[in-house]
């Protein structure tokens, strides 16, 4: 779980690491892009979660709405437009972005375990994402997540 503790803000060096996730790398292809080592970014996206009172096993998704949430990194802008997605699927789509746990993240959209993959497999479709990090990259930009601290619910796993 989160804390509401103020963050510590990102070093420059963090700050371009996490510009990397929230564009939707992947830590090995941060390793390519940036000639970093893999242990040096494994560290770095330890100290990021660390900044921002994630826990230490979240998964990126939350990682990246956090630096979103939290302004750490810039916004992305929405290449094209929201699509209409039902209350369930918005349910689903803050849960996506504040739990890592399939359990967690299932309790949160208030679904059984078992209709959560087919749930989550007709969200990406619905909405083009290719996994569940873009698909929290693509909500920011289409606004569709908080990013106000206080409209969060703190309950991040």
């Amino acid at each position: 779980m989160t804390t509401s503790a103020p963050i510590t803000p990102l070093t420059p060096t963090l700050q371009r690491v996490a510009q990397h996730l929230a564009g939707g790398l992947a830590p090995k292809d941060i390793v390519t892009q940036t000639g970093l080592s893999a242990g040096t970014v494994r560290q770095y996206i330890r100290d990021i979660r660390e900044s921002l009172h994630c826990p230490p096993r979240c998964e990126r998704p939350v990682i990246v709405h956090r630096l979103f949430a939290d302004k750490q990194v810039t916004l992305p802008m929405a290449d094209r437009s929201a699509p209409q997605l039902s209350p369930d699927q918005l349910l689903l789509l803050r849960a996506i972005a504040e739990h890592s746990d399939p359990r967690d993240i299932a309790v949160a959209a208030k679904l059984a375990p078992a209709d959560q993959r087919a749930a989550l497999d007709q969200l990406l479709a619905d909405t083009g994402a290719r996994d569940t990090t873009h698909l929290v990259i693509l909500a920011h930009g289409w606004k569709l997540l908080p990013t106000d601290p206080a409209a969060r619910s703190g309950a991040s796993q």
